[in-house]
Formats: C-alpha cells, structure tokens, sequence
C-alpha cells in the first residue's frame, strides 16, 4: 500500500512537472531560443542533472541508405555547451541511447550507466548514473509518425528511472516535439514571409526602374543614368551594363558605377561571350548567374576595381531570341542574392534591355532618316546637276561638227596666211578637245543612268568592240571564248561603255612596264546562271587597301588628270543589269577584273528571214560575222565576208559594215562605199549606239545605223 502511494505521488510529480514544462515551452517560437530554455525549463522542473536535446539532421535523413545523425543542439550548462562546440552528434540507430531511441522510435532507460550496454560513456557529464532516452516524434502528412530527434535526461542517482516514468516523461517530450515542430513552421513561414516581402520590395524597384529607364529614348543617356538609378533603387555597390559586339564574340562593358566603371569603360574593358567570367557565361547561356562568395565561386571575374564586392549577380539582356548584352549588379555582403531574386532582378533587366533596344532602334531611325534626307537632297543636287550636264552637252555636240567643217574649210582656202591658218588650226583643235571633253563627262555621269533595253547579246563580241573602239593594239590583246557560249541578258550599248571603263583602266595600269598584256576570257560560271568576263592586265595590280576604294565615284590612284568615274559608272551599269563586277590581285601580278551577267533564259522569237538575196558582210573574221554568214545562207541566202570592203558592192544588195574593225577604220570604208555610190544600201550595225557616232555614220552616207543583232529574229529585222 505504502508503495502505490509513493507510486502515485512520483507520477502526479512527473506528470504536473510534465504540464509546467509544456506551459512554458509551447509560447516559444523561436527554435534557438525553444532549445535552450527547454533544457533548463525539464532540468528544473524535474530535478535533472543534465537534459539534452538532439535533432536528426535532414540531409542525413533523406538519404535512405543512411539513418544520418543525432546532432546536439541544446545542452544544460557548461557541459552541453561544451559539446555543442565540438558538434557532437550520435548515428541514429547507433549504440548509444539517442542513437537507439530514435532507430527504435522508443523511450530507453539505462539505470546504471556503467553497466548498460546501450549507453555512449560521455566525459563531460562524469557524475551520470542513470538515463533516459525519449525519441521526439511528430505526425507526418501522410498520417505516419516521424522521428526529428530525441531528448536525453541524465540523474546522478543509480535506478533514478522506472519503466512507469516513461509513460509522463514521454508526454513531455511529445510535447516538446510538437513545440520544436511549431518553432520550425513558424521560422519557415517567417522566412516565407521575408521571401515574399524581399520579392515585393525587388519588384517595387523593378518598376521603379522600369518606369525611370523607359522613358529615356537617347542611348547614351539612358546606358550612362541605368547603373545610377539601379544602384541608388537597390542600395547594390557596383552596376555595369555590356553589350555584345558586332562580331558577337564579345561583351563590351558600355557604363559603369563611379570611378571604378568610368576606369573601365576608357580601359574598354571586354569580355568573352560564353567565357569563364559570370558576364560570359551569362551572355553564353542566356540565363543569370549568381556568386555568392567571388573569392571562392569558378565562374567570376576578380576585377582590382571593385575589391570589396563579396557577391555578384550577371543578369542577361534578352530581347526576343536574341541577346544583346548583359547586366552586372555587385554587393558588398556575401549571399547577398538567392534563386528567388532572380525572377524580380531579371524583369528589371529585361526592362533595361527593352530600353536599350528601343533606344537603338531610334537612334537608327534617326540615322536612317538623316541618310534619307541626305539621299534626297543629293538626288535633288545630282537631278538638276544632270539636267545641266545634259543641257552643255547637247549643246556641245553642234561645236564637234562645226569645228569639222571649219577645219575642212581652212583647207579650201586660197592664197590664206599660212602662220595664221595654223593659228587657227590650233584654236579649232582646243575647241574640238574641249568639246569632247565635255561629252565624255557626260556619257560618264549620264551614261549609266540611261533607260536600260537588255536584250540577247554575245558578250564575246561587245568586248572585243569595246577593244577596237577603244584602240587596244591587236598584239597586246588575246581572248579566249568557251564554246557553245550562251547568250547573255545585257544593254549593250551600255555593257560596252563599262567594258571601255575596265580595258582603259588596265591600258592606263600598264604604261610604262616592258610587257603589256591584256588577256580576255568570256565563259559561263560553274552554276550557269552568268556569263563572266574576265579582264586581265600585266600592271602592278591594285593596293589591298584601295580594292574597296576603287569603285567610289571621284576616287582616283592616277593623279588630278583622272575624274575617278569609270569604275563607279561600271557598277552602277552592272548593278542595274542585275549582274556584278569584282576586282582582285591576280597571283603573278596585275589586276584581275570580273563582269557577271545573266544568262539569258527565255524564248527565242521566230526568224522571218528573206532568201535569195545577195548580201555583203564587211566584218573581221570573228564569232559574230560567222553567226551572220550562217543563218542568213541556211535561209537561201548568198552571203560575202570582206574585212577591208575591197568589194564592188554593186552586186549585192544589201551591205552590213560593222562599225568595229580591227584591220581597218569603219569610216575609211563607208566613205569607199559612198563614193561606189552604194550608201544606200548600206546599214552600219554597233554593239553601242551614241548619238554623236551616229551622227557622223549618218553624214558620211550610211543609210542607217542600227544595234547588232545577235538572234536570228533581230538579224531578219535588218535584212528584211
């Protein structure tokens, strides 16, 4: 009887004491603070020598092929302080008591600690004889209970526990479980909590930023006052914005913070797009990197000019698929940034990138409509600048042949002064120069803007009378033609002026050297869609760095005699045929120049051809007079070729002169023709029209001067 009194009285202590240290802990809700006093709060209430609380560790317990470790995080007085510093900690489901009371997810009693097998033998608490071991269990969300830790209460009296103090001490320690399990969820909630007002208080300042960046249009501006009003907004140490090169291989820091940015900005600090360094990675991987500790993160930068940054965020500048840059924002506290400021920080800067972009596209619509009103105003200038060219050169055309006439007048003049009719023979010369000076500037800037007429052409035979016009010596000039050559898409008579642009430019490279060479080739490009001319001189070829140059309008390497036209009309003449023109160094020397045009791809229109007629050819013996001899004969035709008109040309019926003749002049032959009385008859055909050349075959007799045909139809058009 006398014992289940004492009984009773021991389990109303235990249990009264049990409610006391529940009172007290469950108000706690902070787990640092809950640990600490509870240990005093059990000890005092229960009379303990010593209780200490263990906590499992989560990353061990996460792993299912390890049970993971008790840690000790609260201990009464010096003892458990001494422990905590030398974090100790117990293998869960180990041989100690916390280690077996949370593998076994039960209370154990040792009540002689020297004789227990299950007990760790701890020399900071010397004078423990017995101990209890009480697993903190908590439910779960799936209805389970879970173990977080245990709790350890130490007596230095031997028995000091009964299996019957289980059941009170155990009701405390659940107790104490639930508390530590509310301390954990309210520090959870409280940091949920913080997240949500940091992630307020980064998207407030997006905004801000937003707001304060966007309605900045001039690029310079708005990259110089970015980092300023990012930092002031952020309270960040350091900003810099780079933006990728044109090369795209490169980030270019374009401003930065104070001293330091200003530094590398005129150092024009760069850095590798997809490198080693948190702005190339950034850039390379399109995403933001953080380092938290730059002294110990692999992909940073350490930069001298910012020595006290201890974290760093690299944020891209995404606008669509494309990166244009990147943002640097820099603090002096390490971790200063984490995961869930990347969304808030990365909204700002996609904010800045639009900016950017925005401004950039308006600084290139202002370059563009500059460019505009320049175009505009330059054609205004050149239209009434061509129409005054056109108007001195109609009007020097008469002077050409006025000084003609005057020259062959000052030859039928009798009994004149001889020291005077050479005077005047000198003056009607500098006129005549004169005259044609201005028409040659003329074709020059009129010429190519002409009205085009591409038509079927054989380029094999324009650039050879382009040659002859231009008087390149027969010897100094070879050509080599690809057979079954196709026909080509061109105007002609202005595919002939840019060839007499290219031949003189490499008759004029080569005065002066011991060999003089032009070489012509005339063949189809592998793809079949051009025919290419190609011009070769024996000069000393072109400076590398005047090969982009050449084709500008007034550049010349020739002196102040030169106008620098040529080549600029050549591709602009190109250019409106849909073709191209290149120029390049050729290996053993000399420049090499290329004319592309395009094959021509359509029908050919039915020849109406006359037959038996007896027609006259005066032609050297070249791909085009064999054209004609043929398909006029294979109509019925009687055909003679003649290259000098050494011909009565009586008996035909109709003469064809080409007007470019190697042996011999064109008007030299016409003038023969005109005197067997056979003008009528004859038609002059040209590669080229100009009126002045026309004018001049017309007042020497030709009956007509027409474009060489170079398809049947076009030739039945003539002889018809």
């Amino acid at each position: 009887m006398e014992n289940n009194t004492r009984l009773a009285e021991r389990r109303a202590t235990l249990l009264q004491a049990a409610a006391q240290v529940s009172h007290n802990i469950t108000s706690i809700l902070d787990l640092e603070q809950l640990l600490n006093q509870a240990v005093d709060i059990i000890c005092d209430a229960y009379g303990f020598y010593y209780a200490g609380v263990f906590l499992i560790d989560e990353v061990g317990s996460q792993d299912r092929s390890d049970n993971g470790w008790a840690v000790l995080r609260a201990g009464r007085g010096e003892a458990g302080a001494t422990m905590i510093a030398e974090e100790h900690k117990l293998k869960v489901g180990g041989l100690s008591m916390i280690g077996a009371a949370t593998g076994q997810r039960r209370a154990l009693i040792a009540l002689d600690v020297g004789e227990e097998p299950v007990h760790f033998k701890n020399p900071h608490l010397p004078d423990t004889r017995s101990e209890m071991a009480l697993p903190l269990l908590v439910g779960d969300a799936d209805g389970g209970v879970r173990v977080i830790g245990a709790l350890t209460v130490q007596s230095t009296e031997e028995a000091a526990f009964s299996d019957d103090d289980i059941t009170s001490l155990q009701a405390m320690a659940d107790q104490l479980a639930i508390a530590i399990h509310n301390a954990r969820l309210h520090a959870q909630n409280q940091s949920l909590l913080a997240q949500a007002q940091r992630r307020a208080r980064l998207l407030e300042a997006a905004a801000q930023v937003g707001y304060d960046v966007t309605s900045i249009l001039d690029l310079d501006e708005l990259l110089s006052k970015a980092v300023d009003i990012i930092c002031d907004v952020y309270g960040f140490y350091y900003a810099g914005v780079f933006l990728i090169d044109e090369t795209k291989e490169w980030a270019v820091l374009r401003t930065g913070r104070g001293e330091a940015g200003a530094a590398m900005v005129a150092q024009e600090h760069r850095l590798k797009v997809g490198g080693q360094s948190m702005i190339g990675a950034a850039t390379g991987r399109r995403q933001a990197l953080i380092a938290l500790d730059v002294g110990e993160e692999p992909v940073h930068f350490k930069n001298p000019h910012l020595p006290d940054t201890r974290s760093e965020m690299a944020l891209p500048l995404l606008v669509g698929n494309e990166t244009i840059g990147a943002l640097t924002v820099q603090s002096t506290k390490e971790a200063a940034f984490n995961d869930d400021d990347i969304t808030s920080l990365q909204t700002m800067a996609d904010q800045l990138a639009v900016a950017i972009n925005n401004a950039r596209l308006l600084k290139e619509l202002e370059a563009a409509h500059a460019e505009l009103v320049r175009t505009k105003t330059f054609e205004a200038i050149a239209t009434a600048t061509i129409e005054a060219i056109h108007w001195i050169g109609n009007k020097a055309l008469p002077i050409s042949s006025g000084v003609d006439r005057l020259q062959n007048d000052l030859e039928r003049l009798p009994q004149a002064d001889p020291d005077l009719l050479e005077s005047m023979r000198e003056d009607l010369t500098l006129i005549a120069d004169s005259a044609r000076l201005i028409v040659s500037v003329q074709e020059h800037l009129i010429g190519p803007a002409r009205e085009e007429k591409p038509r079927p052409a054989m380029l094999d035979d324009v650039v050879k009378d382009a040659a002859v016009t231009l008087g390149v010596p027969a010897d100094t000039i070879s050509y080599t033609v690809a057979p079954d050559l196709p026909l080509a898409l061109a105007d002609t008579t202005q595919l002939r002026r840019a060839l007499g642009y290219v031949l003189r430019n490499g008759l004029e490279a080569m005065e002066g050297a011991d060999e003089q060479q032009i070489a012509v080739e005339v063949a189809p490009t592998e793809d079949g869609r051009f025919v290419a001319v190609r011009i070769a001189d024996s000069g000393a070829g072109i400076p590398e760095e005047d090969l982009d140059k050449i084709w500008a309008a007034f550049y010349t390497t020739k002196g102040a005699k030169h106008a620098g036209l040529g080549l600029s009309a050549t591709l602009q003449i190109l250019q409106q045929m849909d073709g191209q023109v290149s120029a390049a160094n050729a290996p053993d020397g000399g420049a090499v120049f290329e004319l592309l045009l395009p094959v021509f791809d359509g029908s050919l229109s039915p020849a109406e051809l006359p037959a038996d007629k007896s027609i006259l050819l005066i032609d050297d013996g070249d791909g085009w007079s064999r054209f004609v001899e043929t398909t006029l004969r294979n109509a019925g035709n009687t055909v003679v070729r003649s290259a000098d008109g050494e011909v009565d040309p009586a008996i035909f019926d109709l003469v064809l002169l080409d007007d470019a003749l190697e042996t011999t002049g064109s008007t030299e032959v016409l003038k023969e023709l005109k005197a067997a009385g056979a003008s009528d008859k004859t038609t002059v055909v040209a590669s080229s029209l100009r009126v002045e050349r026309t004018m001049k075959l017309m007042q020497l007799g030709a009956q007509d001067v027409l474009l060489k045909p170079y398809t049947p139809a076009a030739l039945a058009e003539i002889v018809r």
